[in-house]
């Protein structure tokens, strides 16, 4: 049976039943909707307060380590830099959290009631959000592990076999930005990162391979490269990026025209590449003043690597 508001309601002209719908929803947004306007309004001042934080945090390291005499950046603060982007990132999302829960309170929206509706939402977002919450996990463990931070030179194995390597410029719970060396940027979702390289950890080595004529006299290549080393880290260019004296490991490769001498030398984090350019002037140069080059079709290759990249071939140098 109708009840006597419907009934009133119905009798009553269309004009004053839209006038009265018009008065509620006035009334509505005078008391409830400016109070969910407010609560936004509040919470996008909230986020941008977080990331103001955030990004004067990262120019106050930067401006720390650009101040000081340290030629790289320390571990720890490498840790913070990329620790307080991940803090960024959860509060920001607490805040849209809180905020979206207060606007559904005042709407009267039960979230009791939501809880069935949610499991099932939440069961269908399980099968289609799984690459994301692998990723949230993944970089939950990269940060709080100290696998890499900002600054970091990596080499990361992804799903497929692929590679990307370069510098770390952003680690969030989701994905890591890279800086290649031809100035890209890769954006790798965290999920999806097989294996991580770090070849700026604490510190690193450069390594230089000099192929020289199978007929050479390899203690005079030894004492030769021994001098080189010493004169290079006599270099006052060279000196602060170095860590030890280059030394020579001796042989480590044979064919048949040539043999492979290897040389070494522990660096600051990220400066091995540098270091090892250089040092195969330095070598090729002294060995041809020497009267001895490098074995026909080949050349010298340097590279780098992290502390255990060359272990195998390196003994007990430390």
């Amino acid at each position: 049976m109708p009840t006597p508001d419907l009934m009133q309601l119905a009798s009553d002209s269309p004009g004053s039943a839209t006038q009265e719908l018009i008065g509620r929803i006035y009334v509505w947004l005078a008391v409830s909707g400016l109070d969910v306007l407010i609560w936004i309004l509040g919470g996008l001042l909230v986020i941008r307060f977080i990331r103001w934080m955030a990004e004067r945090y990262a120019q106050r390291l930067e401006s720390t380590f650009h101040n000081s005499d340290l030629i790289v950046r320390s571990e720890d603060a490498k840790y913070r830099r990329a620790l307080v982007d991940v803090v960024a990132w959860v509060l920001i999302v607490v805040v849209v959290i809180v905020v979206i829960l207060h606007a559904l309170t005042v709407m009267k929206v039960s979230v009791v009631g939501l809880a069935a509706p949610g499991a099932v939402l939440g069961a269908a977002l399980g099968f289609g959000a799984q690459k994301v919450v692998q990723d949230i996990l993944a970089g939950f463990f990269v940060v709080a592990e100290k696998q890499y931070g900002y600054g970091d030179m990596v080499d990361l194995t992804v799903t497929g076999n692929g590679t990307a390597t370069g510098t770390v410029e952003d680690v969030t719970l989701r994905v890591t930005k890279l800086r290649t060396s031809e100035g890209e940027v890769i954006t790798v979702p965290n999920g999806q990162i097989i294996k991580a390289t770090n070849l700026s950890k604490d510190w690193a080595r450069a390594v230089v391979d000099v192929p020289i004529p199978a007929d050479a006299d390899i203690s005079r290549v030894n004492e030769v490269l021994g001098q080189v080393g010493t004169d290079f880290y006599e270099n006052a260019r060279w000196h602060d990026l170095l860590l030890d004296e280059p030394s020579s490991l001796g042989a480590v490769e044979l064919d048949l025209d040539s043999v492979t001498i290897r040389m070494v030398a522990r660096t600051l984090p990220g400066k091995q590449f540098e270091v090892s350019r250089a040092l195969r002037v330095s070598i090729v140069r002294t060995l041809a003043i020497d009267g001895i080059t490098v074995a026909p079709g080949r050349t010298a290759e340097s590279g780098g690597g992290p502390p255990a990249a060359h272990a195998s071939n390196n003994g007990d140098d430390d």
